[in-house]
């Protein structure tokens, strides 16, 4: 019961703050395409990087607790 708790406020906490998150996108973009006009601008490319390094992080995290349960389930089979 307790888990059912926990795991529904965490859903109702990602529900909550998903639009506050989407908005932040058009504004990136704008960002990025005003600073590479200029070729010497290395302001555009920086914030580039930072939006793939954040995209990248959930992936990452994913995979990390895919591996772990992949290998904790295998355990389990051959016990």
């Amino acid at each position: 019961m307790r888990k059912a708790i926990i795991v529904l406020f965490f859903l109702i906490t990602i529900f909550v703050f998903i639009p506050t998150a989407h908005a932040q996108c058009p504004m990136c973009k704008t960002a990025v395409e005003s600073a590479m006009k200029d070729k010497n601008n290395m302001k555009g490319r920086g914030l580039n990087k930072g939006i793939l390094y954040l995209l990248s992080m959930p992936y990452l995290a994913l995979g990390i607790v895919g591996v772990v349960w992949y290998r904790n389930s295998k355990k389990k089979q051959i016990i």
